[in-house]
């Protein structure tokens, strides 16, 4: 089902000139290039225009938080932090009741000054957003104190895809 808005109008409309204008090249008659650009206008904006809009912007689904959905497809978080941000769901809550949410973390962050991973920064990856030209996964630092989340940061890292580099 597809929603219709002001946005999608307008490029429904700027499809329709631009087969308008294509078919008139092939026929001079104005109300035959009117019913030929009529029909293909759909055909045009749902397999040309609207896969190329998908491909080259960053726009994804936004679900509202679910610590079931978080654990069990770990690729598709991204679509739950912005929800969770907002909210501010992990604010003031305990490791404990963080594990339980979210899992226990994938990883800690590096502390310079101690040589050594801090055990109050846990880090989770939040996957790799849908776009043709985005290199970068997204992850998520929670940030510890006296057993408490105080802060939460999310920040992009580049995507490795040979393990060797």
């Amino acid at each position: 089902m597809m929603i219709i808005t002001i946005p999608s109008v307008v490029i429904m409309l700027i499809t329709f000139v631009l087969v308008f204008l294509f078919v008139k090249t092939i026929d001079k008659r104005v109300w035959l290039t009117f019913l030929v650009s009529l029909a293909m206008t759909p055909l045009a904006y749902f397999y040309a225009v609207y896969p190329m809009i998908n491909i080259f912007s960053n726009y994804h689904h936004e679900k509202y938080f679910s610590a079931e959905v978080w654990q069990d497809k770990p690729t598709l978080r991204y679509e739950l932090s912005d929800d969770m941000l907002s909210s501010e769901t992990l604010i003031g809550q305990s490791k404990i009741a963080i594990e339980s949410l979210l899992g226990k973390h994938e990883w800690l962050s590096w502390n310079d000054s101690k040589k050594d991973y801090d055990t109050n920064k846990w880090n989770y990856g939040l996957g790799l957003e849908p776009g043709a030209f985005n290199t970068e996964k997204e992850c998520l630092e929670l940030v510890f104190k006296d057993n408490k989340v105080i802060d939460v940061r999310v920040y992009k890292e580049e995507q490795k895809l040979d393990a060797k580099e």
